[in-house]
């Protein structure tokens, strides 16, 4: 399969890419600098120089290829109008270049915060969304506008926290929250079942227009969690704030639909397999 994937810098892409294509698919990545993405190059990945913000741009991004793996956002930082500029606007974009050049189709990865605060239950793919903060209202407004479009084959994957492989995402949130409960429970997935997951969406012929929770089996708790990289335990002097990120995902639909099975179920598992 050849394959077009943005956001092939970023924590997710830039692991994502590199298995797509020791998997032995064909990949492209758009990126907006050749500079900062030569290591790919190593893994005999094409680079398409594009921006999402830049219409005329992704046109050539998109020809000929098969399938386009959608990674590319604006999170951490981002003001409401940035979001919906990079996540929504740039989102639209994008599939509707991949509609002109006939690709079949479009995955689209989202985030497991489109939930809303929901008390740490379950949440399923069909239950109501209520997000409050700038990135994932962008990302479910992208969703919504996609899952609409009747003659491209979109899969939403939403993920979770994703950690493990080199990245160093656990330290860079201890800082943030450093306020939260430390028995607070986070969904989390690792690079490797990610990476997985999309492989499945892209070879399943069907359902098309389905959105899937990407998780692995075990809810961690923020002070294991962050003990996993010698940070010490949050200490709950801000419990509010945590409760933007207390929504659980429930993982069954992807584990029925394709057999999605996670190699790393625990965070204890990764660990031990020093991965």
């Amino acid at each position: 399969m050849k394959i077009l994937i943005t956001g092939a810098t970023g924590k997710v892409g830039s692991r994502l890419v590199k298995r797509l294509a020791q998997r032995g698919d064909s990949v492209r990545a758009l990126v907006r600098d050749r500079a900062r993405a030569h290591d790919l190059r190593k893994d005999h990945v094409e680079l398409a120089e594009g921006d999402l913000l830049d219409e005329a741009s992704l046109a050539s991004a998109v020809r000929s290829v098969d399938a386009v793996v959608h990674c590319a956002a604006f999170f951490r930082g981002a003001t409401e109008e940035q979001a919906h500029a990079v996540n929504t606007l740039g989102s639209q974009r994008l599939a509707q270049a991949a509609r002109k050049a006939s690709v079949k189709r479009f995955v689209f990865t989202s985030t497991g915060l489109v939930y809303g605060a929901n008390g740490g239950r379950l949440a399923r793919e069909d239950d109501p969304c209520a997000p409050s903060a700038a990135y994932p209202v962008s990302k479910l407004s992208a969703e919504r506008w996609l899952l609409a479009l009747e003659d491209l084959d979109v899969r939403v994957l939403r993920l979770p926290f994703v950690y493990g492989d080199g990245d160093p995402h656990i330290e860079e949130v201890a800082p943030m929250m450093r306020g939260f409960a430390p028995t607070q429970r986070m969904s989390i997935a690792h690079h490797v079942d990610v990476a997985q997951a999309v492989a499945r969406v892209l070879d399943a012929s069907a359902p098309a227009h389905r959105i899937y929770n990407v998780v692995d089996d075990e809810a961690q708790d923020l002070a294991t969690l962050l003990a996993s990289v010698g940070a010490p335990p949050p200490d709950g002097s801000d419990v509010t704030r945590g409760r933007d990120f207390d929504a659980l995902l429930d993982g069954s639909r992807i584990r029925d639909d394709l057999g999605f099975a996670p190699k790393f179920p625990r965070l204890a598992d990764a660990i031990a397999a020093g991965a």
